[in-house]
């Protein structure tokens, strides 16, 4: 019914593009770097999202009297960063070395984690410390997420992106499903800090898998040339390109106002179903059983289609009014299943799009201008969805979500209803 929303034009061509196509969900880890890469990052997002377990509880029920805005105000300063850094981070992923500024980025951000489990350990940490090291977070990975995101066609080549994708998401929700009630069994034993030291540790495995990567192995396309004007290049780019504008749309309603989900988990534990911080772990482990079956169902198809978005971004909508409306906490528990499939549907088909779409040459600015959208736009959602919370409700701000999902599905559907008559028609005169 609804047309593809890739051109019709054939792919660049890769190295790995000549050997036979392979199949099954966990195709790319046949690849030796590949599986080293995921093996290091697997740890690594399991620190991540103890952090983010961890972070979100200090700010909300050691140093603020429950305050969901001032976990608005952390998230955006650490995802701010990616959008006013745009124009630089674009041209690192394309004209600097991919895999020395993952070392770089990666480092930086084991030491920063470090730094502010020290801090809350020794019983030092204020508000304005979890502000200015979300800040400095969001800056080193402002450079690190389009580096990490565009390395995945040097590990696997194109013929792999979208399964490769997939398969990165579903080791960022496996750590979502582990990380968050080990960070509430650390916070109720011991409290909030070990749970920063132990991501400062997971970085050390990370950095191991990139240094034993086969620089030989690699399929690196031959970098272009760091020309005056390259990141207006890219925007021009992407705005000659319905196919990427219509997706980046629904990327910043769903992203700005539904991916909050640090605000709407943890509002919903504290202020209406009034759980610890065990109980509050195992909510966002919930939704991340969702977002690894949603991910899993992703690395299964070889190329997203429009088709794919827009019900993803639909049942995203209707799956947060359902969590909206839920009495109780098991209820509840069970709606973040169904957003984590619906969440990860989305995201997933609109990251592998959006790469299998532009060029090479491109990849990197393209994939800097998703991410900012991606994550950029939480400095603009996360405080306006954070005092929704705190006006009218927890309820009234999953509401809020629901409405952004339908809309992102409303503009896919506009999209791709233009693009089947345009098929109809060209068919029609027999182009």
């Amino acid at each position: 019914m609804f047309g593809r929303l890739l051109p019709r034009r054939s792919p660049p061509r890769d190295p790995a593009s000549t050997t036979p196509a392979t199949s099954g969900a966990f195709r790319s880890l046949r690849n030796r770097n590949y599986r080293l890469w995921a093996a290091g990052a697997f740890v690594s997002n399991v620190g991540t999202w103890m952090q983010r377990t961890a972070q979100d509880w200090l700010v909300l029920a050691e140093l603020t009297p429950h305050n969901a805005t001032s976990v608005g105000i952390v998230m955006a300063l650490q995802f701010g960063p990616s959008l006013v850094l745009l124009p630089l981070t674009g041209l690192a992923a394309d004209h600097v070395d991919r895999r020395r500024l993952l070392f770089v980025t990666q480092a930086a951000m084991g030491a920063l984690a470090l730094a502010l489990g020290l801090l809350t350990v020794l019983g030092a940490v204020q508000l304005w410390h979890v502000y200015v090291f979300a800040l400095l977070l969001g800056c080193v990975t402002a450079f690190d997420a389009p580096a990490r995101q565009t390395f995945v066609s040097e590990l696997v080549g194109t013929r792999d992106v979208a399964n490769a994708v997939a398969l990165n998401s579903t080791s960022f929700q496996a750590g979502r499903l582990i990380g968050p009630a080990a960070a509430g069994l650390l916070i109720a034993a011991y409290g909030s800090g070990w749970s920063f030291l132990c991501n400062a540790a997971s970085f050390v495995p990370v950095l191991a898998s990139l240094a034993w990567l086969r620089a030989s192995d690699l399929h690196r396309s031959e970098r272009p040339a760091l020309e005056r004007g390259s990141f207006g290049a890219g925007l021009r780019y992407v705005w000659q390109r319905d196919d990427l504008k219509a997706v980046l749309t629904m990327l910043f309603l769903v992203a700005t106002f539904g991916l909050n989900f640090p605000i709407f988990i943890a509002t919903m534990a504290v202020s209406v179903f009034r759980v610890d911080a065990h109980a509050y772990g195992l909510l966002t482990s919930m939704m991340a059983v969702g977002s690894i079956a949603g991910a899993l169902l992703s690395a299964r198809r070889a190329r997203p289609r429009m088709s794919l978005l827009v019900g993803g971004a639909a049942v995203f909508g209707a799956g947060c009014a359902s969590a909206a409306l839920m009495p109780g906490y098991g209820l509840f528990a069970a709606s973040l299943v169904v957003i984590g499939i619906a969440a990860q549907t989305f995201m997933i088909g609109a990251n592998s799009t959006v790469q299998l779409a532009c060029d090479p040459a491109m990849r990197g600015r393209v994939m800097a201008i998703y991410l900012a959208i991606a994550l950029g736009s939480t400095p603009l959602g996360a405080p306006i969805v954070g005092w929704v919370a705190d006006a009218f409700g927890p309820r009234w701000a999953l509401a809020v979500a629901a409405a952004a999902g339908l809309a992102a599905a409303l503009v896919g559907a506009r999209h791709a209803g233009k693009a089947a008559r345009r098929d109809s028609d060209a068919g029609g005169r027999g182009e």
